[in-house]
Parts: C-alpha cells; sequence; structure tokens
C-alpha cells in the first residue's frame, strides 16, 4: 500500500504500470507461500510433541529450499520480463514502467522466500513477537527508503523498485541472524540436507497447487482489469492492496490457526483442535464484520491516498462496497484456510482451490463482454470467496484433516 501511494501521486500510468508488475512478482513470491505455511504446521507438531531439536532442524531445511528456488525464480524473471508484462495487454507507457519495477524488484525474490521459510520456523514455535518486530522494520524502512529513492533522488518507479529490495534483503538478515541462534541453542545442524530439502518441497507440493490457482484468479482478474482501461487497472490496483491488507489482518487468525492446531494435533488432542477451530472461525465471522464496516466508513478518505485522478476514484468507489460485504466470508475462509494447513491437509485444500478456480475463470473473463466494469469483476471476486467458503466448511465439518502425531 505504501508503494501504491508513493507511485499514484506520479502519474496513472505509473500506478497502472505497479499494478501488473506487483502481480507478478507477490505472484513469483506468494507460489512458494508453502515454505511458510508447510514449515509453520510442521514445526508445531513437533513442539507438541515435544522435539524442539527436529523442529528447527525441519525449519533450515525450508530456508535452503527457499534459496534454491530464489535463485531459479530470478533466473526466469530477469530475462522474460517485457514477455511477462505484454500478456496483460496493458498500454504501451504502463507497460514500460511495469517492466521496469519488475526487473529491479525480482531481486528481491530470494530475500522473501528466506522470509518466508524463516516465519513458519518461527510461528510453529509459537514465537509471533520476532515476526512483528521484523514486519514493522521492514515496512518502516521499505517507507523511508521509497520517499527518499522516488523523490528525494528522483529514480520515479525504479527508486520504489529499489527502496523495495533493500528493505527485503535487510528482513531476511534479520531472520537468519535469530533462526541461526535458536540452531545453535537446541544443536541443530545448519547445513543443507538434500534429504530434508526433498522431504520439505514434496511437504509443500500440494500446498504449491492451491497457491498457484489462487495466484491464477489474481492474475485473471489484473488482466480483465487492464483490458478495461487505464484507470480500471488503476483503480484495480487501489482495491487489491487494501483486499490484502484486509486478508493480512484475516490471516493473523489464520497463521495462528495452523501453529496452535498443528501443535493440539502433534500432542494427541483432538477435543483442543477441535474447540480451537471453533473458536478461530467465531473470531473470523467477528472480525469481517468489522473490517466490512470500516471500509465502508472510509472509503470516501482512503482514495484520495493513492490517487488524485476522478476517474480512477469514480472507478473504485462501487467496487470498494464489494469489497467491504465480502469480508465476513473472507474471515470465515482465511480461518478455515489455516486450521487445515496447520492440520497438514495439503491435498484438499489444493483440489478445493482448483475447484474455486474453475467456477471464477468464466465469470470473470465475460466481464468485458457482459459489461458491470471493475464492480462486475469485484463481484466475480466475493462470488471465488464464496465458493472457498463452502468447499472449506465443509471439510471442517467433516472431521477428517483431524490426524494425529508428530508427522502427518
Amino acid at each position: 500500500m505504501a508503494d501504491s501511494a508513493i507511485i499514484g501521486h506520479l502519474g496513472t500510468a505509473q500506478l497502472a504500470g505497479l499494478g501488473i508488475a506487483s502481480v507478478l512478482l507477490t505472484t513469483a513470491v506468494s507460489v512458494f507461500v508453502f515454505l511458510a505455511y508447510a514449515t509453520t504446521a510442521a514445526v508445531a507438531r513437533r513442539v507438541g510433541a515435544g522435539d524442539l531439536q527436529a523442529a528447527i532442524r525441519q525449519g533450515v531445511d525450508g530456508i535452503w529450499l527457499a534459496l534454491l528456488l530464489g535463485a531459479g525464480v530470478i533466473a526466469v524473471v530477469l530475462p522474460s520480463a517485457p514477455a511477462l508484462v505484454d500478456l496483460f495487454g496493458a498500454s504501451n507507457t504502463a507497460a514500460s514502467y511495469a517492466a521496469t519495477y519488475l526487473r529491479i524488484s525480482a531481486l528481491g525474490i530470494p530475500a522473501m522466500l528466506v522470509v518466508l521459510a524463516s516465519t513458519g520456523i518461527l510461528r510453529g514455535l509459537q514465537d509471533t513477537r520476532t515476526p512483528l518486530y521484523v514486519a514493522i522494520a521492514g515496512f518502516a524502512a521499505n517507507a523511508a527508503l521509497n520517499v527518499g529513492l522516488v523523490y528525494g533522488a528522483n529514480l520515479g518507479i525504479a527508486g520504489s523498485a529499489w527502496g523495495t529490495v533493500i528493505a527485503q534483503w535487510g528482513m531476511a538478515a534479520a531472520y537468519l541472524t535469530v533462526v541461526v541462534r535458536g540452531a545453535h541453542r537446541h544443536g541443530a545442524s545448519l547445513r543443507p540436507d538434500p534429504k530434508g530439502i526433498r522431504t520439505s518441497a514434496q511437504a509443500g507440493a500440494p500446498l504449491l497447487v492451491r497457491t498457484l490457482s489462487l495466484r491464477a484468479i489474481l492474475m485473471i482478474a489484473t488482466a480483465v482489469a487492464a483490458r478495461l482501461g487505464d484507470a480500471d487497472v488503476a483503480a484495480h490496483q487501489i482495491i487489491l492492496s487494501l483486499w490484502s491488507l484486509l486478508a493480512f489482518a484475516l490471516d493473523a487468525i489464520a497463521i495462528a490457526g495452523q501453529a496452535i492446531i498443528g501443535r493440539y494435533l502433534g500432542a494427541n488432542d483432538i477435543r483442543g483442535a477441535r474447540e480451537a477451530c471453533r473458536r478461530m472461525v467465531e473470531w473470523g465471522i467477528a472480525t469481517g464484520i468489522v473490517l466490512g464496516l470500516l471500509v465502508i466508513v472510509s472509503r470516501p478518505l482512503f482514495l484520495p491516498l493513492f490517487t488524485s485522478d476522478a476517474m480512477v476514484k469514480d472507478t473504485a468507489l462501487p467496487a470498494l462496497l464489494m469489497v467491504a460485504l465480502s469480508q465476513p466470508i473472507c474471515g470465515i475462509v482465511f480461518v478455515l484456510d489455516g486450521v487445515l494447513m496447520g492440520a497438514g491437509d495439503g491435498p484438499y485444500l489444493a483440489g478445493a482451490m482448483l475447484i474455486t478456480l474453475a467456477a471464477f475463470a468464466p465469470v470473470a473473463l465475460f466481464v468485458p463482454t457482459l459489461g458491470g466494469g471493475l464492480t462486475a469483476l469485484w463481484g466475480a471476486m466475493t462470488l471465488m470467496m464464496i465458493v472457498r467458503m463452502l468447499t472449506l466448511w465443509l471439510r471442517a465439518r467433516s472431521g477428517r484433516w483431524m490426524v494425529t502425531g508428530a508427522t502427518r
């Protein structure tokens, strides 16, 4: 959101370019979010079973896997940045800005993957304070660097990208320091273990399918918005930034679910896992209602932070209402997603997300033909969340996800 606010005042074309590049970048990182989610669940189970050394060792394998994957992503993104941007069909002006931002920001991808894996270790160990401190420091550094490089050094959109990369590597260094100290304290090896790295990759494969499906949904939405025009894709970037922020807020409960459910199941406590699931769903619904009301009240105040373009504002206002109304649904979805991840129920999550993608894609792709503009597109996004809610609720109700033991 800070990047969007800073770049948005450079111009609509720059904001549109950021919208396209940011979807590609978040896809490049988020498809590997299993580095955090699978690690959280696996480490939490080991903690529940009382084996801290094995818990940390499993997390270290995830960090080595993150470094290997990050190097591979850079090798793909750097030479193919213009071609990737062209897939969205944006204007030549917006595409040029998008390619610049994408190429520079790709250098921070390995750092973000290390951050994901390290965060998973600490969450699994029931430590959420350290990730909080690192996140706050990373945000503050990113915002300060972006302002200085964009406006102080007059680097434009490239300055924003460089500021983000520097902040990301700083966060990775902070996490590695904490993990290395923990490994030494508990006698866990830091050397790469090919078997352990392979096991981490295999455990994350179903979650990779799940995340690829989710990112495909978000990329389809951005591609549709780009074909509606620069004002629409700029408004879509603002709304998607807010939607992502709200998702992170709701995901806080889901992440707690990953760690708590994993620990209960590792300790063979099915009753505790069931009660924790029920309680977190209640929190998710209540939080979603509050967030939705906040969005409705703050709509007129929110948009001027990101753009002075009247057309972008007018396009975004009704779509923001769709976002607000969907928040209680999002609360249920994110919580149950976290519960099933904590249980290691990756194969079901992968299948459920493929069903959701199949339901969303045709509806979204027909938006330019049927009309309704960006509001209709975000109506399709709400439909997507309803389908996710139904698939996850059916699984949670069945109880088949509650498998106990130090490993699933």
